[in-house]
């Protein structure tokens, strides 16, 4: 069976300008373009169904593809519509800034804890009934924060 056989044109031209690549920095160029390709290739996902189908556990296909079974799973369990709606799940985490923004209303929960002395729990307490004013404040991109609106009438100032 030749590679044209099964996979896509994309990853056959990778190929070929890797193979016909003479120069170190053209080799590498090639190479990138070639994992590019393959990572966007339906082979992996065609020859992974056509293993669980012929009898292959997750186990197995992960061991072949060098992953974890959960990874493996992660990957390419499901319609191609459950694939989808993971992968997009995963680049909108990726999306998101990795610290906590600080132009957000009023104080954290555990800001307003440390201002008043108390605990975090205390803190909720007094939001449930009523002497503390808390929002929550959802994000864009799905981060939501609970802040404490009302320190500074609590006898604490407010940023």
């Amino acid at each position: 069976m030749a590679v044209e056989d099964f996979l896509s044109q994309d990853t056959v031209d990778a190929y070929a300008e890797l193979a016909s690549a003479t120069q170190p920095l053209d080799r590498l160029r090639g190479i990138r373009s070639l994992v590019t390709a393959l990572e966007a290739d339906a082979a992996s996902l065609t020859a992974v169904r056509a293993a669980i189908d012929a009898g292959a556990t997750w186990n197995e296909v992960a061991a072949a593809a060098g992953l974890g079974a959960a990874a493996a799973k992660w990957r390419w369990q499901g319609t191609d519509d459950d694939i989808e709606t993971r992968l997009e799940a995963g680049r909108k985490r990726s999306a998101r800034p990795s610290s906590k923004p600080t132009d957000l209303p009023g104080v954290s929960v555990a800001e307003a804890a440390k201002r008043l002395g108390v605990s975090v729990q205390a803190v909720y307490l007094r939001i449930t009934r009523g002497t503390l004013i808390a929002k929550t404040v959802t994000l864009d991109d799905g981060r939501s924060y609970r802040r404490v609106m009302n320190l500074s009438t609590s006898g604490a100032d407010e940023r």
